[in-house]
């Protein structure tokens, strides 16, 4: 995971690495979950496919605790992992940020193929320590080679995903007139990444009222569509490179090459359109 996302690219706010290590030795070593969220249905899942390590992308620890116990719903999954030989690791904005991560899939689904726009860093990159090598970048702008017709870009985007509906901030002049050549890019939460930045349209999973009110005034579209859904759809794009990395040779000297790498069918957006 390290060198898929190295954890020096997370924000400065976030949890990130391996944040419960169980002390329970298996004989043979188990299998990867990869999930959005620990659920409690995650967790069922994880116990009926022998699994080792749960890598789940939002940290299930994320500020101090000051008591474990199995009245709160979150912390009984993590003693039931730790009782049962779980471990949970959790890459969150590292893998946003880093080159080929998340925001970089979400950039992909907005252009018709690699030649019809440009993705570049929205904010300042994040450099290697050791090389000086650009790594990654804080959310993505995405520049089209010819505009589009905001419409296009909703139905581009609902296929991508795969969402029937999302939901969508006109400016004043409303949709008719939405001519869009460029579009800023978090995923899941980013109100306060993508506010004030040069860029036709805001395209994220969730933004507070303020945040939308406040982009619509200034003459920008805001395109949601719900916070995990601008995450989920790269899982499998991560369980291929986690797979790989423990195909090595590596991982193979360290009994690793049976471990296989499962996205959950448990995990969720919490919402539902009804």
């Amino acid at each position: 995971m390290e060198r898929i996302a190295p954890l020096r690219l997370a924000e400065k706010w976030d949890n990130v690495g391996l944040l419960l290590e169980s002390p329970v030795e298996k004989q043979e070593p188990g299998n990867v979950l990869l999930t959005v969220d620990l659920t409690p249905a995650v967790l069922a899942e994880a116990l009926t496919k022998e699994t080792s390590v749960i890598v789940s992308y939002h940290p299930t620890i994320f500020s101090g605790i000051k008591s474990m116990t199995l009245s709160n719903p979150l912390q009984k999954s993590l003693l039931r992992c730790a009782a049962q030989g779980i471990s949970v690791y959790s890459p969150h904005t590292s893998l946003d940020s880093v080159w080929g991560g998340i925001n970089d899939w979400l950039a992909e689904g907005l252009m018709k193929g690699k030649d019809d726009g440009q993705i570049r860093a929205l904010v300042g990159e994040k450099l290697s320590p050791a090389t000086g090598e650009s790594e990654g970048a804080e959310g993505r702008l995405v520049t089209l080679n010819e505009p589009i017709g905001i419409d296009v870009l909703e139905k581009r985007i609902k296929s991508y995903l795969k969402l029937s509906q999302i939901q969508v901030g006109y400016p004043a002049n409303g949709p008719s007139s939405s001519i869009i050549r460029s579009i800023a890019i978090c995923a899941g939460s980013g109100g306060s990444m993508l506010l004030g930045k040069d860029a036709d349209v805001y395209f994220t999973g969730e933004m507070s009222h303020h945040e939308v009110l406040a982009a619509v005034a200034a003459g920008k579209h805001v395109i949601l569509c719900g916070h995990t859904n601008t995450e989920r759809g790269y899982l499998p794009i991560l369980a291929a490179k986690l797979q790989a990395e423990l195909r090595t040779n590596e991982a193979r000297d360290q009994g690793l090459q049976a471990v296989k790498v499962i996205v959950s069918q448990q995990d969720k957006h919490p919402l539902q359109i009804v």
